[in-house]
């Protein structure tokens, strides 16, 4: 659930007292030196009483020293409390985007969640920290002077009055051009994330195809958009930036001009003449920073829109009020009259229903886009069943707990992915909580991966790198099959994870499986040998099963499975080597 900012600065309210606190007295040590000035030119100078002297020269360093000390913890606080505010709002946003569903992530890029966390949480920390510091202490430093100026003489005062006003009306019409730029930047900050994210991640695809051209101008193109929208941000803040600096450049000169005619007229003396021109020089530094903050402020808006429009988005899978909690996970899966579809898109699946005992193994295959993947994604929850019913030991996956689902199965992907961390590590993601490194042995052991780890400089604590980069195929899949047998799971799910294995590794693989009786295992395969030992083979096409039964029965039948196995084996007669 989504805190709003005013929540967040309630939890630091704290905090934020006495960082305004010391504010307010740094401000107020800093109003006084105008008055310490006007008695040294009135009284010592002009009045001659010099034995003041010592003392209001004393009172300028005490202010002095004050206003440093207070100016430190004010900067202080406010920096620790934006910073605390920053981590915590990255920190939730973060847990928000782990719980949104599969389907939020089908049509988000990865570069702009990365923009998102990054970039716009720190321009939300920059408004809440160095930015609110300063219009907090411009709105005081400002009613404070003035203050003091309307005190020593009021109608001299009506001109930084009338300075301030005309500053505001700027600044104002110079925010609401730049709160619509800065959306534009924040969009396109996003897409240029999202490019050399991508690019950056596939550049071994990028080489292969000789693609660094093509792939370098599209780069181009969006970089060049973004300095496109920052160009037309500078022109807005070129634009109307002069105007403040004409402001605090003829103010002082007026106020001089105006309040020297009154010295002469003996209305008011030098020294008040002095303070005058100090509260004057003071004035000036909160209008050139109205430009600067109208310009951080409205980034700071449009980046919190941004991660608005995050937490709007729900996540679709979720947890029944009271979820079941099985006792044991036995495996018994089954899946009753189950169709899917996704948003905008034809029926996936259409009325698959089958059985698994626990400690069966079902065997899937089928063409590509089949929907043999989209199988394991339901079981799993990542995806809901547009209709029918999946079972797990007879209960409803739809009422048990997501994380006792999830944690029951191991799943080997097919599309392989590796963290930069050992091996060790990555074989241990399943369960983090291994102290026995013997079960990471004997899971690699197994997945017959030991023979090429032990080889490593640094065995299993070799650092693969991102996403196992200097591993071939196969060594990732061994690793990723080691980390599913690791997790000592009711339910194994291998989605075609021994493809880019050789025959021989595969045979071992598929033998260690069958001495897993208490496991239920869903094979998805491309290869017969992977699945023909399974107690029942579904064959799907187009979303339905085609075929079902043991391998002998679907050879009999001379169907799909047939012609697969014909296609990898030649005559049926042929008897696959195991």
């Amino acid at each position: 659930m989504r805190k709003k900012l005013s929540t967040y600065i309630w939890e630091y309210k704290w905090y934020y007292l006495f960082a305004i606190v010391s504010l307010i007295i740094s401000v107020s040590l800093d109003m006084l030196a105008p008055m310490l000035t006007m008695h040294i030119i009135d009284d010592v100078i002009l009045g001659g009483k010099v034995a003041l002297l010592p003392y209001l020269l004393g009172g300028i360093l005490i202010v002095g020293v004050g206003r440093c000390v207070f100016q430190y913890t004010k900067e202080y606080t406010f920096d620790k409390v934006g910073s605390s505010i920053a981590s915590d709002m990255r920190k939730n946003l973060f847990n928000h985007i782990q719980s949104l569903s599969s389907c939020f992530f089908d049509k988000t890029n990865t570069g702009e969640l990365m923009a998102r966390v990054k970039d716009d949480i720190d321009r939300v920390w920059n408004t809440l920290s160095y930015v609110s510091m300063l219009i907090i202490e411009v709105i005081f430093h400002t009613s404070v002077v003035l203050f003091c100026m309307y005190r020593l003489h009021a109608s001299l005062a009506l001109v930084p009055t009338a300075a301030m006003i005309i500053s505001a009306f700027i600044a104002v019409r110079m925010e609401k051009y730049l709160g619509a730029i800065y959306e534009d930047i924040s969009e396109e900050n996003a897409i240029l994330n999202t490019v050399a994210e991508e690019n950056l991640a596939g550049v071994r695809t990028v080489k292969a195809f000789a693609r660094e051209k093509f792939e370098i101008k599209k780069f181009l193109s969006h970089n060049q958009r973004y300095y496109e929208l920052n160009l037309k941000q500078s022109k807005v803040f070129v634009r109307y930036y002069p105007y403040f600096q004409i402001i605090t450049k003829l103010l002082p000169m007026l106020v001089l001009l105006i309040g020297g005619r009154l010295v002469i007229e003996n209305v008011i003396t030098l020294g008040v003449l002095g303070a005058f021109l100090e509260y004057a020089n003071n004035i000036v530094w909160p209008m050139e920073m109205l430009g600067w903050l109208s310009n951080d402020f409205s980034a700071g808006i449009a980046s919190n829109k941004k991660l608005t429009k995050i937490y709007e988005q729900k996540p679709v899978i979720t947890e029944v009020e009271n979820p079941i909690l099985l006792d044991t996970v036995k495996g018994k899966i089954e899946f009753s009259h189950v169709s899917f579809h996704k948003e905008d898109l034809h029926e996936i699946l259409h009325d698959i229903t089958f059985e698994a005992a626990a400690g069966s193994t079902i065997g899937i295959m089928g063409a590509t886009g089949a929907g043999k993947t989209s199988v394991v994604q339901l079981l799993q929850r990542l995806y809901d069943a547009t209709d029918g019913t999946i079972y797990l030991d007879g209960v409803d996956i739809r009422q048990l707990s997501l994380k006792q689902l999830r944690s029951s199965i191991s799943l080997v992907m097919q599309d392989v992915f590796l963290f930069s961390d050992t091996i060790n590590e990555n074989v241990k993601l399943g369960k983090k909580a291994y102290t026995n490194e013997a079960i990471v042995r004997k899971a690699s052991q197994d997945a017959q991966a030991s023979s090429f780890i032990e080889k490593m400089p640094n065995e299993y604590e070799t650092i693969i790198g991102e996403r196992g980069v200097g591993l071939s195929g196969g060594q990732k899949q061994r690793i990723s099959i080691a980390r599913a047998f690791a997790k000592q799971t009711p339910i194994l799910i291998m989605d075609d994870s021994t493809s880019a294995l050789d025959m021989e590794t595969e045979h071992e693989i598929q033998k260690i499986l069958r001495t897993l009786p208490n496991t239920t295992k869903l094979i998805i395969a491309h290869r017969i040998s992977a699945v023909r030992h399974a107690d029942e083979i579904l064959v799907l096409e187009n979303g339905t099963i085609a075929e079902r039964g043991t391998h002998d029965t679907l050879l009999a039948k001379k169907g799909l499975y047939y012609k697969t196995y014909v296609s990898q084996y030649g005559d049926p007669t042929t008897v696959v080597q195991e």
